[in-house]
């Protein structure tokens, strides 16, 4: 593995550039990203700057976050698939439950299907965190 170290970076003709951005501190980028199981042992499939996943109760989650957010006003988006809905009653990331939903250690949110009325777990469940 190579390291590159600059005080200044010049394009070909001499000419100064701007300073290039960092991802993981630009609010552009996702701070953290999730794919996971969410029926049975709850089990992370795929993730970038996720500890872990905490199945609190049927449809209560919290995706935990292995570096804290710089503050707790992010943005969260989160999606659901199962095989056992259907089209008029597709499961969906619902939202968030109690005080702490947006702390910078984690993020809490539920699932369910849309014309039930109870918290359910889904089979596939993704989320992403943009800002804090």
């Amino acid at each position: 593995m190579s390291t590159i170290k600059a005080n200044t970076l010049l394009h070909s003709d001499g000419s100064t550039t701007t300073q290039p951005s960092i991802p993981a501190l630009d609010q552009r980028m996702a701070k953290a990203w999730v794919n996971f199981i969410g029926t049975g042992t709850v089990a992370i499939r795929d993730s970038y700057n996720v500890s872990s996943v905490t199945d609190n109760a049927t449809g209560d989650y919290a995706i935990n976050f292995a570096v804290a957010m710089a503050n707790s006003d992010y943005a969260f988006a989160g999606h659901a698939s199962s095989t056992t809905g259907s089209g008029t009653n597709s499961p969906f990331v619902g939202g968030v439950r109690g005080s702490s939903a947006y702390a910078t250690t984690n993020f809490r949110f539920i699932t369910k299907y849309n014309q039930d009325s109870g918290l359910t777990d889904v089979e596939e469940i993704s989320g992403i965190v943009l800002g804090g």
